[in-house]
């Protein structure tokens, strides 16, 4: 058994138990029996049920038994056949999400970069002008000199001291000419490595802009197959197949907390987590929606970047870079606003609100929602303000 020490009667808020002032997510009453297991974990994972407002909710059964289905015809799928196709689809969506987002962050910073050097390419030509009017100015005092060399000027000259010190500021002259055109020659180098630079990076925009256009096409067309999938099932399938979805969690749920990891997970949320937190839960009910960053939709790693942007600490877009960049802690150390990373890829992303629970924007059809930090595969952990 594992002892996840719920009380016999607990408020949303007291289940959670994150103490971080997380806004009114659900005040539905929930009943729970403290010794039943698979009770305790419903009440963690969340399942659907915190989504539904000012209900109460008895427990359920210890654990759900599958209900028995027909044996399809052959060269037909059966209903869990289909959950794992949808899943699939679904699962590689998520996939090409991931590349559109980071197609997208690429450009930004392509972008930015094409920016400066066209600022550089202004500052450089505008500097280019000046030495050139000071190079011209230096050319039509030796014309009026005639061109002669110092020592002549000397020679025709009346007053040899007046000379001297004439010939001292020529000098000077000289050598300020001779720098001025070294920073010309320098700055026309600069000039055509900036006209590289930038050619380099409209290269790179543009292999940018065919991947993402690439992404979204697939995203759109695994989306659209998963979603035709499901509209081919009768209502009663539909709802099969729902339920289907909550027995793999909740099975997922129960094999993760049975391993007795909750009893090791004790954090306590920094500042930072208990305002990243509050702004994740505060999205829950608004719509999952690929590549969204808010205020109205979200994916999953758009959800959990703006939460911490909120919190004040900016952190990568996306659950890839989110795993790559930031720093790794044990699941078992790990506390409220961590994130944590799903699958071997890294293409899914979940803020840990505590009690083995995480607020996450699931898939396409789906809200932003409460659910069992176990009911998919865990990468591992990253804490955005170690």
């Amino acid at each position: 058994m594992c002892d996840v020490h719920l009380r016999d009667v607990l408020d949303v808020r007291d289940v959670l138990d994150v103490g971080l002032g997380i806004p009114d997510v659900r005040r539905g009453r929930i009943f729970v029996h403290q010794r039943r297991l698979a009770t305790a974990i419903t009440v963690v994972c969340a399942l659907t049920v915190l989504a539904m407002p000012t209900t109460a909710f008895a427990a359920p059964s210890p654990k759900p038994e599958p209900t028995t289905t027909a044996t399809p015809a052959p060269g037909t799928k059966s209903l869990d056949d289909v959950r794992k196709e949808i899943d699939e689809l679904y699962r590689q969506a998520a996939v090409a999400t991931e590349a559109y987002n980071q197609a997208e962050e690429q450009t930004k910073v392509q972008s930015a970069q094409i920016v400066k050097i066209a600022q550089a390419i202004v500052k450089g030509e505008e500097r280019i002008k000046q030495l050139k009017d000071q190079a011209g100015a230096a050319a039509r005092l030796q014309y009026r000199t005639g061109g002669l060399p110092l020592g002549a000027q000397m020679m025709l000259s009346g007053n040899p001291d007046a000379f001297l010190d004439g010939a001292d500021r020529l000098r000077e002259g000289q050598q300020a000419t001779q720098g001025m055109l070294a920073e010309l020659n320098r700055t026309q180098s600069d000039l055509g490595q900036y006209s590289k630079d930038a050619s380099a990076q409209w290269t790179k925009l543009e292999a940018n802009r065919v991947k993402k256009e690439t992404a979204k096409k697939e995203i759109t067309g695994k989306i659209a197959a998963a979603e035709k999938l499901e509209s081919q099932l009768e209502a009663k399938e539909r709802e099969r197949l729902a339920q289907l979805e909550q027995e793999q969690q909740f099975k997922a749920q129960t094999d993760w907390l049975s391993s007795g990891i909750l009893r090791e997970i004790n954090g306590k949320a920094s500042e930072q987590g208990r305002r990243a937190v509050q702004f994740a839960t505060d999205q829950i009910g608004k719509p999952y929606e690929w590549g969204a960053e808010g205020p109205r939709t979200y994916d999953c790693s758009g959800l959990t970047s703006q939460a911490w942007l909120a919190a004040g600490r900016g952190i990568p877009r996306t659950s890839q870079e989110q795993w790559a960049q930031l720093p790794h802690v044990a699941i078992k150390d790990m506390r409220p606003g961590d994130l944590i990373i799903y699958f071997a890829d890294a293409t899914h992303v979940g803020m840990y609100i505590g009690d083995g629970a995480i607020v996450h924007a699931p898939r396409p059809g789906r809200n932003v929602t409460i659910t069992g930090a176990g009911t998919m595969p865990i990468l591992g952990v990253v804490r955005p303000d170690k």
